[in-house]
């Protein structure tokens, strides 16, 4: 393994990717949000707090991330900045949508839990493509969490 420190804007714009619609949601969240948020397992929202803060770091302390001469390596960046754009293109729908709990956690293009599987998988992609085992490890710990937590959310829904 030969990881390179240093900043990495690819992380940046990743970065940016997933928290810009997810300061737009604070002000926009789903009727009803609160009643759901309530019941979370703190096991798991343990998982997606410390897989937050080390995918965030993780992302920006390592070179590996940035753009490099093509090889077909590249393609996995190709498919993470891919997953991130369908990311954005989830938001779009959610903030033209009611805003309802249906609406936050209906499938988007057949991907179930889009909102929360696709920056897991578009960070698994970059970690692979950065060959950083620590981002890989970091998003599989934010994964945990955080699909875990939208899973119960959207079990939750459907039993009432």
């Amino acid at each position: 393994m030969n990881l390179h420190f240093g900043f990495s804007y690819m992380g940046l714009i990743f970065l940016f990717m997933l928290f810009i619609p997810n300061l737009i949601w604070i002000k926009h969240k789903p009727k009803d949000y609160e009643k759901y948020e309530k019941n979370e397992n703190k096991i798991l929202l343990c998982f997606e707090k410390v897989g937050q803060i080390l995918v965030i770091s993780i992302s920006l302390i390592f070179t590996d991330f940035n753009i490099k001469p093509i090889t077909p390596w590249s393609s996995f960046l190709g498919i993470a900045s891919f997953i991130m754009l369908l990311y954005e293109g989830y938001w779009i729908r959610y903030f033209k949508s009611d805003k309802t709990m249906k609406d936050f956690y209906t499938s988007f293009l057949g991907i179930p839990l889009a909102g929360a599987t696709l920056p897991i998988f578009a960070y698994l992609m970059l970690g692979i493509y950065g060959k950083n085992v620590f981002l890989i490890l970091a998003a599989v710990i934010l994964g945990i969490g955080h699909i875990g937590i939208h899973y119960l959310h959207k079990k939750e829904i459907k039993e009432s």
